[in-house]
């Protein structure tokens, strides 16, 4: 059982750091259904260095570099030139998704040198996504930059009013995000699961973003809910040890994606928005034109 929670946990940090970048973004009015894309290239940007270099930081270092500069062309295309921003999105996902095959694939197998541990057993990504939870959340509701991004994201006409730079602010919180989503791939080739293969993150890219409006785009809901995700998904790969011999294993793999569309009806809906005060950005989506 402890194993299964502390696996559980890993998959539990690889969403919440994708999600969490994401809700920093939204919260200044960016919207990137990209994620999956970002994970993608973090990971495989991530393997590859590893592999080569026999060095875990430069990994890491290069999923980084990757992320960042991934998040300034999402920033260019939907900020900057004012594009629509899932088109934007959803063509960064595309190029991802072909990219990494043709970069990755000479590399497909096993990662040389094993996967990172954590000498407590507790992983370590999990405590970073905490940690990054709680400054998140200290940052939008108790700073003034915080403030500033919340604004951004609420009515950029009125904040540039303001003296707020309505384009640095957004390019800031995109690049943050595209850092961490390509932090979370890289958790997933380099500790949760060391083997690269063609899509390995699964989908894991549109729950991390379907997670961003479950949470209602507070981070310690975020949390909560990437918590039990990670919980539901690493229980559908070991159902014996809960469930034993009650139904199959690939209907358990379907049950986190089953819960996750249901719940984001039912958050979507006028009467949850109004009893509940959904927190939805008002400028989410919408490109800017400084008057």
């Amino acid at each position: 059982m402890w194993e299964l929670a502390v696996r559980s946990l890993e998959v539990s940090a690889i969403l919440l750091l994708a999600a969490l970048g994401e809700l920093v973004g939204q919260r200044s009015g960016v919207l990137n259904v990209g994620l999956e894309g970002l994970m993608l290239f973090g990971g495989t940007v991530a393997f590859i260095a590893t592999q080569a270099t026999g060095n875990f930081p430069l990994g890491f270092a290069a999923a980084l570099a990757v992320g960042a500069l991934l998040g300034c062309a999402h920033g260019f295309f939907s900020i900057t030139l004012r594009g629509d921003q899932v088109v934007s999105g959803m063509g960064l996902w595309i190029l991802s998704f072909g990219l990494t095959t043709f970069l990755g694939s000479p590399y497909a197998g096993p990662l040389g040198l094993g996967r990172i541990e954590s000498p407590a057993g507790l992983p370590p990504f999990f405590v970073l996504g905490v940690l990054l939870v709680a400054a998140a959340w200290f940052l939008l509701y108790r700073t003034g930059p915080g403030l500033a991004i919340r604004s951004v994201g609420e009515n950029p006409a009125a904040a540039e009013a303001a003296g707020i730079p309505v384009a640095a602010i957004r390019y800031l919180c995109v690049v943050a995000g595209g850092v961490l989503a390509a932090l979370a791939g890289a958790a997933y080739t380099l500790s949760y699961n060391p083997v690269w293969n063609y899509n390995f993150i699964m989908g894991w890219g549109f729950v991390s973003l379907a997670l961003v409006f479950f949470s209602m785009w507070n981070p310690w809901i975020l949390l909560a809910g990437a918590s039990l995700f990670g919980l539901m998904w690493q229980l559908s790969l070991s159902p014996e040890l809960v469930l034993p011999g009650i139904l199959s294993r690939y209907v358990w793999r379907t049950l986190p994606f089953a819960i996750t569309i249901p719940i984001l009806v039912v958050i979507s809906t006028p009467w949850f928005r109004t009893r509940w005060g959904l927190a939805k950005p008002e400028a989410l989506g919408q490109p800017y034109a400084k008057g």
